[in-house]
């Protein structure tokens, strides 16, 4: 087996820091606003407590508590799947390396609130005049990262990757 430092968990630290960052803030909301307490940052931006009972944009949030189940079992299968992939990818793959390390930060940080809380604690709320954007945390942020990584990496190529030579 590869050498932690050699494989795509060398950004094990950006994971780290992610997570403290995130469930730091969701503390800090939870013992400093009432739930839908909001506070305005900027003309297009707030600090608004909210919590997430579903997944992504609050899909599934009022179907009675057994998508709970369904979600946690779901990031617990998605970290253990790119958990692995990060253990096979070799150092030179850094773009696909750190968008599983965002990926997996952030589920690994919604996890959490949905084990300790029974929902995702989110705080991030962008609007414009009537349109508003559905409220978030960081770990969403870190999720969303890391996807449009993941798809940069889909059309380029590391250039410290070594790729196979086919012989023919």
């Amino acid at each position: 087996m590869k050498v932690f430092s050699e494989t795509g968990w060398r950004f094990w630290w950006l994971a780290a820091l992610v997570l403290v960052a995130d469930q730091l803030s969701k503390i800090y909301v939870i013992k400093n606003f009432a739930l839908g307490e909001s506070v305005n940052l900027l003309p297009v931006f707030n600090f608004t407590y909210a919590r997430n009972y579903g997944a992504a944009f609050s899909f599934l949030g009022d179907a009675g508590g057994w998508q709970r189940w369904l979600f946690t079992a779901i990031a617990v299968g998605v970290t253990i799947g790119l958990s692995i992939w990060l253990a096979r990818l070799s150092k030179g793959q850094c773009k696909l390396s750190l968008a599983l390390i965002c990926i997996v930060s952030g589920a690994v940080g919604n996890l959490i609130d949905r084990s300790l809380y029974g929902y995702v604690v989110d705080f991030l709320h962008v609007y414009y005049q009537e349109w508003h954007y559905p409220i978030f945390n960081i770990a969403d942020c870190a999720i969303c990262i890391g996807a449009a990584i993941l798809i940069w990496d889909s059309f380029t190529e590391d250039k410290n990757e070594k790729v196979p030579e086919v012989n023919a």
